[in-house]
């Protein structure tokens, strides 16, 4: 499977700056792979909350992540604040798979993009749930 060329910022929908953190370099120098998966996670949950579309404390439905994936293209280190854009590539019945790239300020191509997929279910018995209305509404800018 070929390598995938890295995103343009005009593919993404909605944006998050986020500051890097000296904790985040690792040895090698630069930010290390598992910090991209946690900022896909800040990006995807905070853009829920601040739409009205995930009660992280009282929600019926929430979101589980049963897929993760990225591919890096360009080295980011602290201090530098980055770009985190995201996307929505496929809404299902009860699943949403988001589209993510990082992109160091002032530039244009992706250092890393990847995908994250969140299955909705019942937040009591964890069974797959319909997407809630407000969910669906807080992703159409999104698509």
């Amino acid at each position: 499977m070929p390598k995938p060329l890295p995103a343009l910022r005009s593919a993404y929908r909605a944006w998050r700056a986020i500051g890097t953190r000296w904790a985040d370099n690792d040895t090698y120098g630069h930010v290390n792979n598992v910090v991209y998966y946690a900022w896909f996670d800040t990006a995807v949950n905070a853009y829920l909350v601040e739409h009205g579309a995930l009660d992280i404390r009282g929600g019926a439905v929430i979101g589980l992540v049963v897929e993760t994936q990225c591919s890096y293209f360009s080295p980011l280190a602290f201090p530098q604040t980055v770009d985190l854009g995201l996307r929505v590539e496929h809404i299902g019945h009860s699943s949403v798979r988001y589209g993510l790239a990082v992109f160091a300020q002032g530039q244009d191509s992706a250092a890393a993009q990847g995908h994250f997929v969140h299955v909705y279910v019942d937040a009591a018995t964890r069974k797959p749930a319909a997407l809630p209305a407000a969910l669906t509404q807080a992703l159409a800018p999104l698509r």
